[in-house]
């Protein structure tokens, strides 16, 4: 009879043999033959159920060892440039193994997601413990998944999060990493393509509780996979940080700068001052100061904090909190303009004349004290003759000069006609458990206007001067519309009974034209949303194109370096393009940043779009839960959008928007026109239109997706009658009667157009 090895043995076979781990290899090492394969069985069942084995298909192994030949996800590079990876199944029970990549020269170029099948061997007296060789690539950036998981008998699946999405994942069994049933999850896809079935997923992180108060933002963070945690080495480097002296730097801390921003900011990155121009030659004018954070002297080019800036590309904002681009210790203290606290800045002093124009500019490098820390409304309050208790000392020295000075600049914003877009930005206010107390439309101050055109007036002077000085930066891009887009604006201006004249070099004085016609009609807001839906995406670039939306053709960010990066580039710079000390070299632009940043511009225009979306999924979401308890109720709104599908309708009340599935308008057909921008229904001629006013009711309200569906109830004051089939979908023959309509309807507009 063979003579059946113990557990100790079996374990020590299998570690000194990693690649013979199957039953069969085990067997014939140990001689094991015929029925006593029966009790080897059931020794490896035991050491799998107490822990020490795992069993991988037909093969056994230590489940806090990794096999010899693994599939792994690649990691993002440290901060020496190496790439690491970690373990696509791990089982043990400790921390997931740090795995070294060793490539050859003739090894692909791999990047963070890639999945990979490596060769692994184990290494001591490092910080890792297993260096890799690649064998071949699997498969490139794997694909992120948020979703809700559903528990089933084994395994589960995951319900999708996104909008209009019904898209769902199995999970197998061994896949669900411990969640729960109705717990947000983060997965990846997983398992081999299947052309029938659901595809697979494996569950990488639970999320919690998708309802919960906090949860909002954390689907957007996940969904949109914006970096929300400090490696530990961008951490340390900023708290290492030491407050800057006044080597190298003009002493402005006995003017009187002061910040303006909202009551609730955290950070402080500009600050302005403003007085009466004593120059006899340039009467009835003014002299400004912006002066901006010193970002640049503590974010050096190459560091740990400049790659993970440049990562983020932006700071995002949401309701319940911020993801900065720099971490707080900077954000918050050593680059924040505190009030009576000494701070580094890159100053601009600009003489202005009496209409405004800029007729000169001066960058200083400086140590700066701020005198008070304002907000709008106290600012606008002193402005408007209620001035409280701290600033009425500063209304005639601080007040009144700054608004003299923002008075001369909309003059000559006036006759310059940027693009006088009007959209009411929403304000979601959030109550102490997280969850919306109100939501509410912010009032737009003066105090607001006067703070964007000192801050436009100085990112138009740091364009100004690194150009002069034929230096590299980034300008912020904004181009003009594209035919088609134009076009489109065109069709909904007339449909609307507007003009917006052809056959003419478009500048933004056209599109204002079209904006005072419709101001105080009910197209409105529809030709605002509109006009903004035409306009192309700005962008950052190291070639100047020019600013459509400004009607500007100098433009560049300064103002910001807290919250963008493209202002540390600028700042960096005015820094190299002026030597200014105490080691320009350190803190300047340097040869990376310059072969580099037409790559920075298109990858921070990226991330600028990720955390827009980001947001606006959030707010999205917050309404949604906000309205979800007043399903069933009536409420008012316009049309904003038509679609085959239905029609889109913007809340009045919150500015939420929602969709009317056509589905729900009734049994008949109705007639999709994109032209007119109409659906027309077949039998009632029903026709629904941009900028009708609706009447509503709230059917469902889905927070977890930020869906809202409507029940049209009126257009323009007319009721809508309901048929038996109502809500049920629609049937039957219409479909001809509703093309001849729709084409003799098209016929007669366009005889309309060419008579008028």
């Amino acid at each position: 009879m063979s003579q059946i090895p113990t557990k100790s043995e079996i374990l020590q076979w299998i570690s000194d043999h990693p690649t013979q781990t199957a039953k069969r290899d085990i067997a014939r090492a140990f001689g094991v033959k015929g029925a006593a394969r029966i009790d080897l069985k059931r020794l490896l069942k035991e050491l799998e159920a107490e822990g020490h084995l795992h069993k991988r298909r037909k093969t056994y192994r230590d489940p806090d060892a990794l096999p010899p030949v693994s599939v792994l996800g690649v990691r993002g590079p440290d901060e020496n440039g190496d790439l690491f990876a970690r373990p696509m199944e791990w089982q043990g029970d400790g921390p997931e193994p740090k795995i070294l990549l060793v490539l050859r020269q003739s090894d692909p170029a791999l990047a963070e997601g890639d999945r990979i099948l490596a060769r692994l061997s184990e290494v001591k007296d490092e910080a890792h413990r297993y260096e890799a060789r690649l064998i071949r690539r699997i498969q490139t950036g794997a694909r992120k998944i948020l979703g809700v998981f559903r528990k089933a008998a084994e395994g589960g699946r995951i319900v999708p999060i996104d909008k209009g999405s019904d898209r769902e994942w199995r999970v197998a069994p061994g896949a669900t990493h411990g969640a729960k049933d109705g717990e947000l999850v983060e997965a990846e896809l997983a398992g081999p393509k299947n052309r029938l079935g659901l595809p697979g997923a494996r569950v990488l992180a639970r999320l919690g509780d998708p309802t919960g108060p906090r949860a909002v933002s954390l689907i957007a963070i996940h969904q949109h996979e914006i970096p929300d945690d400090f490696p530990d080495d961008v951490t340390a480097e900023a708290e290492g940080a030491k407050p800057a002296t006044m080597k190298g730097r003009t002493d402005l801390r006995d003017l009187p700068l002061v910040t303006i921003d909202p009551a609730d900011a955290r950070d402080h990155d500009d600050a302005c001052y403003a007085e009466a121009d004593t120059d006899p030659e340039n009467p009835g004018g003014h002299i400004l100061w912006v002066a901006i954070a010193d970002v640049a002297y503590y974010v050096r080019p190459g560091s740990a904090l400049d790659r993970e800036a440049r990562k983020r590309g932006n700071s995002t904002y949401f309701p319940d909190r911020v993801v900065p681009m720099l971490p707080d210790v900077l954000s918050g203290d050593l680059c924040s303009l505190h009030e009576g606290i000494d701070r580094p800045v890159i100053a601009v002093r600009m003489q202005i004349s009496e209409d405004g124009r800029k007729l000169s500019h001066r960058f200083e490098r400086a140590m700066m004290r701020s005198a008070a820390s304002l907000t709008y409304e106290e600012v606008q309050a002193a402005q408007d003759g209620a001035p409280s208790g701290r600033l009425a000392p500063m209304v005639e020295t601080v007040i009144a000069p700054l608004y003299a000075a923002y008075h001369a600049l909309a003059r000559a914003r006036e006759e310059r006609q940027p693009l006088g877009l009007e959209l009411p930005e929403r304000q979601i206010v959030l109550g102490q458990d997280g969850r919306v107390d109100s939501v509410a439309f912010k009032d737009r101050l003066e105090a607001h206007k006067l703070i964007e055109e000192f801050m436009v007036l100085a990112n138009v002077a740091a364009a100004e001067e690194l150009k002069k000085r034929r230096t590299p930066l980034l300008f912020r891009v904004h181009e003009e519309p594209s035919p088609q887009k134009l076009e489109a604006l065109r069709e909904v201006a007339q449909a609307s009974g507007m003009t917006l004249a052809k056959g003419q070099v478009l500048q933004t004085k056209h599109l204002n034209r079209l904006l005072d016609q419709a101001e105080g009609t009910a197209f409105d807001e529809l030709l605002n949303m509109s006009t903004l839906r035409a306009m192309t995406q700005a962008y950052y670039h190291p070639e100047n194109f020019g600013h459509f939306g400004l009607a500007l053709r100098n433009y560049a960010h300064f103002t910001s370096p807290i919250r963008r990066y493209s202002d540390l580039i600028v700042h960096r710079g005015l820094i190299s393009a002026h030597r200014w000390g105490p080691d320009p070299q350190k803190d300047g632009l340097s040869a990376d940043d310059i072969e580099r940043l037409e790559a920075t511009g298109k990858e921070i225009s990226d991330t600028e779009r990720r955390s827009m979306a980001a947001e606006r999924d959030t707010t999205d979401r917050y309404l949604a839960a906000y309205l979800s308890e007043r399903v069933g109720t009536e409420l008012g709104g316009r049309v904003s959008g038509i679609q085959k599908f239905g029609a889109f309708v913007r809340l009045d009340e919150t500015g939420a928007d929602g969709l009317i599935p056509v589905r729900s308008m009734g049994a008949e057909y109705f007639h999709f026109d994109a032209e007119a921008q109409t659906l027309m229904g077949s039998d009632s001629g029903l026709t629904i239109s941009l900028g009708d006013r609706v009447l509503v009711r709230l059917t469902e309200a889905v927070p977890v997706t930020g869906g809202l569906v409507l029940e049209l109830l009126e257009v323009n004051g007319d009721s809508i009658a309901r048929g038996p089939s109502s809500g049920r979908g629609r049937r039957g023959p219409p479909r001809k009667v509703a093309k001849a309509r729709a084409k003799a309807a098209k016929a007669k507009r366009k005889v309309t157009r060419k008579r008028s």
